[in-house]
């Protein structure tokens, strides 16, 4: 097993001190807005052992041991730990962003590739050749937008917009060309077209850009009961992001308030935004994002049109599943990873229990494992190791099986990610 160290990403919507007062570690003062535990190459774990003389990249250890670390069967279909996990601590929204299927990724990789785009390129859309599905565990309250709502529902909440614009005696030419917009996308949105009123929110003009405004504003003025959630976020977002279509592209989507634990899972094409919480995310080991607004970065509207998935369903909930061996698993559908609560709540707590206070760490392949809550001790044929808050570990493929064993007197909690057990 490796102990790893990882690194923090300073993204400006990151919480200054969600992740340190989760982990134990020292606030820098800046945004800290995700952890990433993996072996992407854009921000790899650094690895230690006692064989090794310094700490190396993971994404490199891997690479001279493919099949040792990762197993034959994944070495074989993946050739890289396909998976990431990641610490996330949103205090402001993130972009409205999608993420390509697997071969839309390698599609689009391969023509920036060509075409000579910078990697590092604002405009570059495809970092890698890698799709993105991913998972959200909350470990707070955690807020979101997923996905899209019934265009009908939609419809209503412009309707009253449109509406409440148009009601104030005092009303402005440039209020009434927003009421008029907001009357097109409910009309639009009425006729269960979501593709069309997306397009025409995000390539409008100053009516867009004002209804932003005036929309805000009627949410706010206290003259009208808000009850939609989605509604009730307007004023914020529009406060982080004035002007921008991304706003009014909110009220399509299904606007979440997730209780820690009630997970939910993001399939390529879902059109999403996390708003503010801290959780556990666990994807696909990629990261393309074309997005679709709240942003000052490039929106590439052909590319984002070509890979949204305008279908309304409902949340993509994710329940816990028992492993084989009583494990709390969270499986989505899949192949590249799936995500292992390991916890207890003290003495006398026999629900993590399958020896005493052991349980069997998920081994589908390779794991990454971190304990965000006091104490415990990793056991293998090879060695233990123990875990305490913030600490994290790779486990490779051929070091099973590996049981988890609570020290101390408290409660515990720690994450395993491995493959699927399909793989």
């Amino acid at each position: 097993m490796y102990r790893l160290s990882n690194t923090v990403r300073d993204y400006p919507w990151g919480s200054k001190t969600a992740i340190s007062e989760l982990l134990g570690i020292e606030a820098t003062g800046a945004p800290a807005a995700e952890m990433w535990i993996g072996a992407h190459p854009g921000s790899p774990s650094l690895a230690s052992h006692p064989e090794l003389h310094e700490e190396t990249r993971l994404d490199g250890l891997v690479a001279d041991d493919p099949q040792g670390l990762l197993g034959e069967a994944v070495a074989s279909r993946y050739g890289r730990l396909p998976f990431l996990a990641k610490i996330l601590a949103a205090d402001q929204p993130l972009s409205l962003q999608v993420h390509p299927t697997l071969d839309q990724a390698r599609a689009g990789f391969a023509a920036e590739e060509a075409a000579g785009v910078d990697r590092s390129a604002p405009h570059r859309n495809y970092k890698d050749d890698n799709h993105k599905p991913e998972i959200i565990f909350p470990l707070t309250e955690f807020s979101a937008l997923c996905g899209f709502r019934d265009a009908a529902d939609a419809a209503a909440l412009f309707s009253w917009l449109a509406d409440t614009i148009a009601s104030d005696t005092d009303i402005a030419d440039e209020q009434g060309r927003a009421a008029n917009a907001a009357r097109r996308t409910a009309a639009t949105l009425g006729q269960g077209d979501l593709r069309g009123a997306f397009t025409d929110l995000l390539s409008g003009g100053t009516d867009v850009v004002q209804l932003v405004g005036s929309a805000a504003a009627a949410v706010s003025c206290g003259r009208h009961e808000v009850t939609d959630p989605g509604l009730a976020e307007l004023e914020s977002l529009a406060g982080f992001y004035p002007g921008d279509p991304g706003v009014l592209v909110s009220l399509m989507l299904n606007h979440l308030t997730l209780r820690p634990g009630q997970a939910v899972y993001l399939p390529a094409g879902n059109i999403h935004a996390y708003l503010r919480g801290l959780g556990v995310e666990v994807m696909a080991s990629s990261d393309n994002v074309l997005r679709g607004g709240l942003t000052g970065k490039h929106v590439d509207l052909p590319e984002l049109m070509d890979t949204v998935d305008f279908t309304s369903f409902g949340v993509p909930y994710l329940e816990a599943e028992e492993g084989v061996l009583g494990q709390e698993i969270y499986r989505p559908p899949f192949d590249e990873f799936q995500l292992q609560r390991i916890a207890w709540e003290g003495p006398g707590d026999s629900s993590a229990a399958l020896s005493g206070d052991d349980v069997a760490v998920a081994q589908n392949g390779p794991v990454t494992v971190i304990c965000v809550a006091g104490e415990l001790l990793l056991d293998s044929p090879q060695g233990n190791l123990r875990l305490t808050r913030g600490d994290s570990v790779f486990i490779p493929a051929n070091e099973a099986p590996v049981m988890a064993k609570f020290q101390g007197d408290g409660s515990a909690l720690a994450f395993a990610v491995t493959t699927s057990e399909r793989n």
